[in-house]
């Protein structure tokens, strides 16, 4: 079986990039062969590699017109994978991905990233087109299921419920590596993902300065470089406003940056490391969170605010959820895991048996068992009583 990724793909640093990286690796493990379409601000801005077949200007209309072409002309491809989100394609909220369906002669699955329960009569619009076409629809989480089923009016019998995936880390022994980067004796606090407006780290920062007086050993590492069409456009004067706001509150020994983008080994010493994992997002519709479901892959004890992928998977004792975003919140749930190394260790264990389901080698056999029910491979049943679960995949209960 030979399948092709659309969406954005390293050596640029972003989620779906990422994503789409790991989904072919853990493919590949079963496999299957799989080519990639990367989704670029422009063309020849960086150096792929042999996987990428074909380049898309995010910004240039007929590159999708040309994709289209590209994948029906191309005999040994049996199936396209669409990774959605709405800013990573080009056009009014990322319109121009319908001209590339509209002349698709190939089976598509449609993996979505963002699902709005709100969304502009435009946004909606673009995927219930994607939704309409679509061989199979990829949800992470229930309620982004829901969604798709009820707003955006997507057939149930297309619907698949796939967990975001994680990497194998190796887990690693907590004080060993506090002794290995200088931090014996401290409580860390980690948060990573790209460094933007809108991750909540306003939050995160005011949290740890209200803990400091009486936690003076407490660290909160911010983990992760700034996101680079940030950069482009601004260079690091979002970075400088953090660090300034740190500097303001006298908290310089309590907060430190790693300005860098992280290995899969250096993220997962990075976890391990961690007392805390905080998720300090601060808009409600955010449906899915890479950055979390790693989290939960290392076990970590996780302190959030309130969003849609929070809520749902640390449900049931997995996580603290602050019942809004709010700094003091966070804080008090962080307290309550500075006094209770009990309570970290309930969270640690109910985390990581959710978690250890989640690697990708595991969530690239559920998305091959797919396919191949796509394409008629097999007669396997993956579905049981339209339920809306897809087999094998454990319940967030």
């Amino acid at each position: 079986m030979i399948v092709l990724n659309l969406g954005t793909y390293p050596p640029k640093q972003c989620g779906i990039a990422t994503f789409s990286m790991d989904l072919r690796n853990s493919l590949l493990l079963q496999g299957n062969e799989v080519r990639v379409m990367a989704v670029s601000e422009e063309k020849n801005r960086y150096d792929y590699p042999p996987e990428v077949v074909f380049e898309i200007d995010r910004q240039h209309q007929a590159d999708y017109i040309k994709a289209a072409s590209f994948i029906n002309a191309s005999p040994d491809i049996d199936l396209l994978i669409i990774q959605h989100e709405y800013g990573i394609f080009g056009g009014p909220d990322g319109e121009y991905i319908m001209d590339l369906v509209g002349l698709l002669e190939k089976p598509y699955v449609l993996v979505t990233h963002t699902v709005l329960p709100n969304p502009s009569r435009s946004c909606q619009n673009i995927l219930n087109y994607l939704a309409g076409r679509a061989s199979a629809i990829v949800c992470m989480t229930r309620n982004s299921l829901g969604m798709m089923a009820d707003l955006y009016e997507a057939p149930s019998e297309l619907l698949n419920l796939i967990a975001h995936g994680v990497p194998e880390f190796k887990a690693q022994e907590n004080k060993l590596l506090k002794r290995r980067y200088g931090l014996q004796g401290r409580e860390v606090v980690s948060t990573f993902g790209l460094i933007g407006p809108g991750k909540g780290l306003e939050l995160g920062i005011e949290a740890i300065a209200s803990l400091a007086p009486q936690y003076p050993q407490i660290i909160y590492l911010i983990l992760g470089r700034t996101h680079p069409m940030l950069v482009k456009y601004e260079g690091e004067r979002y970075r400088q406003k953090l660090e300034n706001m740190v500097s303001q509150m006298g908290i310089e020994n309590q907060v430190r940056f790693v300005n860098k983008y992280l290995s899969n080994e250096e993220l997962g010493e990075y976890l391990y490391m961690s007392d805390i994992y905080l998720s300090p997002y601060p808009n409600k519709d955010q449906a899915v969170s890479g950055t979390m479901a790693f989290a939960i892959g290392c076990g970590r004890a996780i302190v959030s605010t309130p969003y849609s992928y929070a809520v749902e998977t640390l449900s049931e004792g997995r996580g603290l959820l602050a019942k809004e975003a709010s700094a003091k919140e966070l804080a008090a749930l962080m307290e309550s895991i500075l006094q209770n190394p009990a309570l970290k260790q309930e969270l640690q264990k109910k985390a990581y048996k959710l978690g250890k389901h989640w690697t990708w080698p595991s969530v690239g056999q559920q998305y091959t068992k797919l396919f191949r029910s796509v394409l008629n491979l097999d007669s396997e049943l993956l579905w049981e009583d339209n339920s809306l679960t897809y087999a094998n995949l454990p319940t967030f209960s």
